[in-house]
């Protein structure tokens, strides 16, 4: 379960979720555009967040903003940002109507033979509207995860937890 919510995506995340899954097309502005593309994603990046706080980075709208700020995305040999696209995603699913409540899942994340270098400090999930000409300035943070991990040349492992990285209550 998501550390926090960034505030440019409260309330959204589902509806994010769910243009990824059925590849809909999403403007700029974030509103939606009932057309068919491949081109929308989650995308899984792993950040060394030492000397920011949670407080500080929630207020950040795009992933460029961030990583232009005291957070630094991870540059350890063998470390790429992983991008999921509907055929990584299962079903968007339904609400869960007996706790009221509404829980995304993504699947387990592994960075092979990641060599030491950079201290892993926290995983974010975002949202990239066109993974194809989009840049860093149109990802939008959605949620942020402590993932504690040292990089020493062995296959790192993100779990995410069986209640899934997301839930609105």
């Amino acid at each position: 379960m998501a550390d926090f919510h960034f505030n440019i995506s409260r309330g959204a995340s589902h509806y994010y979720y769910y243009a990824v899954e059925n590849s809909l097309v999403v403007t700029a502005a974030g509103t939606p555009a009932f057309t068919s593309t491949a081109n929308a994603a989650l995308i899984v990046v792993v950040i060394d967040a030492a000397g920011a706080t949670d407080d500080a980075m929630k207020d950040f709208d795009d992933l460029a903003a961030l990583l232009a700020s005291t957070p630094n995305e991870v540059t350890n040999t063998n470390y790429a940002r992983k991008v999921l696209t509907d055929v990584e995603l299962a079903a968007v699913p339904a609400p869960d109507d007996t706790n009221n409540r509404y829980e995304l899942d993504i699947p387990d994340q592994t960075w092979t033979a990641v060599a030491a270098g950079t201290a892993w400090t926290d995983l974010l999930v975002c949202f990239d509207p066109d993974t194809t000409a989009g840049t860093d300035s149109s990802i939008i943070p959605l949620t942020l995860h402590d993932f504690a991990v040292t990089p020493d040349g062995s296959d790192i492992t993100a779990q995410i937890a069986a209640t899934g990285y997301y839930r609105s209550a």
